[in-house]
């Protein structure tokens, strides 16, 4: 009797806990080196993330080619991949959104070619000013709906946003546009990661209100330069310290904290580049970022 009174109670205290999501952890990178770098094999993390251009199957191009390539090397390592789409990459085209058929009819394309898929992300940062969606978030709404009424099997993850201050009106507008319920939100926090707070993320949880919660790009900023000028608060000391407050911003809510994808492997080859946050270094060189990455990692088995 005593045994099975402690059993009970026991059980009891499992039952009130709250449930602790297990925390999946990626890279986000564009080149397919990634998949025969062994520093990444070790990592015996599959699920990297790929950003598409939303028109980059219309034309037999450079763009396609690059994306065939990288799912050629993903499925001899059995990545799992995650597509987001974002804006075109032609010349005057940029700014300019696709109208919702257009949009679906790509994504049924690429359903067809590679079946294998069933994690994407509807738009990539979609509040960001670079992309043609950024002030049109019931636009974003209608792109939802049809993938999830196209392919009810999939994981399809609302747009990606930064952790800006356009964010939460975005968010919002986007909510009262999609008819399908959202079960999966992505976040890009650089600001709360690089600039080590946490209010970023805070009112991304607050404003989306439920639902899993993605990191789809965040990281430790190395190097970066708008035109002549070098932004002096990234190097290589902020970047560890960032990676190591992106597994601390994911505890803000273990429950609906998922995913994070670390973005990104290599870093950019240019002298001055506008964005580098790569884990190795332009000459190959593994960085302490991604040693600091290693040791979280460490933590999580």
């Amino acid at each position: 009797m005593i045994r099975t009174a402690l059993l009970t109670a026991v059980l009891a205290l499992v039952m009130a806990a709250p449930a602790s999501a297990k925390l999946t952890v990626g890279i986000g990178e564009q080149h397919s080196s990634i998949f025969s770098d062994a520093r990444w094999q070790a990592l015996d993390r599959p699920n990297v993330r790929f950003v598409l251009s939303w028109d980059a199957l219309k034309r037999n191009n450079w763009e396609r080619a690059e994306f065939v390539n990288y799912m050629y090397w993903a499925r001899q390592v059995k990545a799992k991949v995650l597509i987001t789409f974002g804006h075109s990459r032609r010349r005057g085209q940029e700014l300019k959104a696709p109208s919702r058929l257009d949009f679906i009819r790509q994504f049924r394309q690429i359903r067809r070619m590679y079946p294998e898929l069933r994690e994407f992300q509807t738009w990539n940062e979609g509040n960001h000013g670079t992309q043609p969606i950024w002030n049109k978030p019931e636009l974003a709404g209608r792109y939802f709906d049809a993938m999830r009424a196209t392919c009810p099997e999939c994981r399809i993850s609302a747009p990606s946003v930064l952790d800006a201050p356009n964010m939460t009106q975005w968010i919002q507008r986007f909510k009262r546009a999609a008819r399908y319920s959202v079960k999966i939100w992505s976040v890009h926090n650089h600001i709360d990661a690089n600039r080590h707070r946490t209010s970023g993320t805070r009112e991304f949880l607050r404003v989306t209100g439920g639902g899993q919660v993605w990191f789809s790009e965040t990281g430790g900023i190395v190097n970066r330069w708008i035109g002549s000028r070098k932004i002096t608060r990234y190097n290589q000391n902020n970047a560890v310290k960032a990676i190591r407050n992106v597994f601390k911003l994911a505890q803000l809510n273990r429950k609906r904290i998922t995913r994070i994808y670390v973005y990104q492997w290599n870093a950019p080859p240019q002298r001055r580049p506008r964005w580098d946050s790569g884990l190795v270094g332009p000459k190959g060189q593994t960085r302490p970022s991604l040693r600091t990455l290693q040791a979280q990692l460490r933590r999580l088995r």
